[in-house]
């Protein structure tokens, strides 16, 4: 007997992160030595505060029982007070925050609240996949804003033709970006602001790598301008912060309407965050500057040792100032990204992730992670010397 799929499921890409899983499982199963700079994951281990927090709380069997949808009151509290002291942001725990399961299945979820079939999402091009993938599920429709770098991958959201804005809901940013690593300053949000209140628009920022970040930089909230929790909201990730990708915690912040919309959905498909993640979850914000500093100086120094590297060989790789990612155009004389991330895989043994799965907008760049060791890099940098 033969199940089809849906229609809205058969519209779905390949999730581009499967796929280099994929490949990088078979070129280890043929014996080779792979060097990954494919996913983001970070390589440091869990801090051992939060470690020591989960240990405990786990033993309590008040901590076993389903949790409450919106997140426990004393993590919601906790990361209202983090919001205040890290970007001056006020937040009502009650109403403006929202705790997830990782933000990926947030922003994921949120056009079910908000798209109907039909309806629009502005996403950026190149882009985090599941911006458009929670639109497809919700049958809503993706309209691309490119991300080039003679505008330094922000959107040129006055190019939106108006037909199309008329359809719209939904308006995706992420910054600093993710696959890019370009960053934005405060100017861009107030620009985001202004433009969503005219074409009322729902913003929802992607700002899970916000704690990361180099030379000085500290990357701004979008909810720290004025008016910006009028039109949207914002999600963070303990993921990359404190290094704590599979835990699956994230929250989302701002607008009480967008908040609540979002909840409703996770009401009705999942149960919340297992109690005793997030009891650890308050841990980690305790710890998350002091945390992030030290994490800054070892990604800074393995930006430094991979890109200089890439450069002294002739490429023009500019050092980002965010994010454990490096975007570079790939050498002349290759087709696709596709067709050179493959020779790098097959010739090197180092995994890189082509930029055209990020969206057409990405073709002609690969995104490489900064999540292995310093060593590590300085032998990708040398096999790469080797064949190129």
């Amino acid at each position: 007997m033969e199940f089809r799929f849906s229609n809205r499921l058969n519209k779905l890409p390949p999730y581009l992160f499967l796929e280099i899983d994929a490949a990088r499982r078979k070129a280890i199963k043929e014996g080779r030595a792979i060097i990954d700079l494919g996913v983001g994951d970070p390589d440091e281990g869990s801090p051992k505060e939060v470690v020591e927090t989960l240990c405990k709380a786990v033993q309590d069997s008040r901590n076993l029982h389903y949790p409450l949808d919106q997140g426990i009151p004393a993590l919601r509290n906790r990361i209202a007070a983090w919001y205040k002291d890290r970007f001056g942001v006020t937040l009502e725990p009650a109403k403006e925050v929202l705790v997830l399961i990782g933000s990926k299945e947030g922003i994921a979820h949120t056009p079910l609240a908000f798209i109907n079939p039909g309806d629009t999402s502005l996403v950026p091009d190149p882009c985090y996949p599941p911006y458009k993938g929670g639109t497809i599920l919700a049958g809503g429709n993706i309209y691309p804003m490119p991300l080039l770098e003679e505008n330094n991958f922000l959107p040129d959201l006055n190019k939106i033709k108006n037909n199309v804005l008329k359809g719209s809901k939904i308006l995706y940013i992420s910054y600093p970006n993710n696959p890019t690593s370009a960053v934005c300053e405060k100017g861009f949000f107030e620009d985001v602001v202004i433009f969503a209140k005219r074409h009322d628009l729902i913003v929802v920022h992607d700002a899970a790598y916000s704690e990361i970040a180099f030379d000085g930089y500290r990357p701004p909230s979008f909810l720290k301008v004025d008016g910006a929790k009028d039109v949207g909201v914002e999600f963070h990730s303990v993921s990359k912060t404190c290094n704590m990708t599979g835990w699956r915690l994230g929250f989302v912040c701002g607008n009480e309407r967008v908040v609540s919309g979002i909840a409703k959905v996770k009401s009705n498909i999942d149960s919340g965050v297992f109690t005793v993640i997030q009891l650890a979850g308050i841990s980690a914000l305790d710890i998350a500057e002091r945390h992030s500093q030290g994490m800054n100086q070892v990604y800074q120094g393995r930006r430094d040792v991979l890109v200089d590297g890439l450069n002294a060989m002739g490429w023009t790789t500019r050092k980002p100032r965010a994010t454990f990612y490096v975007w570079t155009r790939i050498p002349r004389g290759y087709k696709s990204s596709v067709e050179f991330a493959a020779m790098v895989l097959k010739k090197a043994g180092i995994v890189i992730t082509p930029g055209i799965g990020f969206g057409e907008s990405g073709e002609g760049y690969v995104r490489m992670a900064l999540t292995i060791s310093t060593e590590r890099i300085e032998e990708a940098v040398d096999r790469l010397r080797k064949i190129l």
